[in-house]
């Protein structure tokens, strides 16, 4: 699985590290960054509720 954020519709909420900071972080700018790709088997449902949670709706994802 493969997770993707859009910075340019990101609005730096912080909820995707919040649920699954194996893979999401936050940038020096605010916003938010994928760091782990591929997701990792045993991060996948958190990954799945960043996506689910994200207001800005940014994160896509890739199976």
């Amino acid at each position: 699985m493969i997770v993707e954020v859009n910075q340019e519709d990101c609005m730096g909420c912080e909820s995707c590290p919040a649920f699954c900071p194996e893979v999401f972080r936050m940038t020096n700018d605010g916003l938010a960054e994928v760091y782990t790709t591929p997701v990792p088997s045993e991060c996948e449902e958190a990954a799945r509720e960043a996506v689910q949670g994200c207001p800005a709706h940014c994160i896509s994802i890739e199976e």
